[in-house]
């Protein structure tokens, strides 16, 4: 019976925790780390929404539905952002 043993140790924990976080410090700066928390939380969101559109555009396409009423869809909100942008330029 062979175990298998993991190359990583899990998730670090005690004294671990402490050395990467004044790597951190030491990188980044105590300023820093907030705002580059905020944009990695930001990224983790753009990430899941387009995931999520992803596998929407997918169980779409097993349910039936063509890919191009997607695109039409799109191209019905890039018509709608033009005419709002030519608007606002105008004005």
């Amino acid at each position: 019976m062979i175990s298998a043993i993991p190359l990583i140790g899990g998730i670090p924990a005690g004294p671990e925790l402490l050395i990467i976080l004044l790597v951190l410090v030491l990188l980044f700066g105590a300023n820093k780390i907030p705002k580059l928390a905020r944009s990695t939380g930001q990224a983790m969101g753009e990430f899941k929404k387009g995931r999520e559109q992803v596998e929407e555009e997918l169980k779409d396409m097993q349910d039936g539905k063509s890919a191009d009423s997607t695109l039409d869809d799109e191209d019905d909100d890039l018509d709608e952002l033009e005419t709002e942008t030519e608007k606002e330029t105008s004005a």
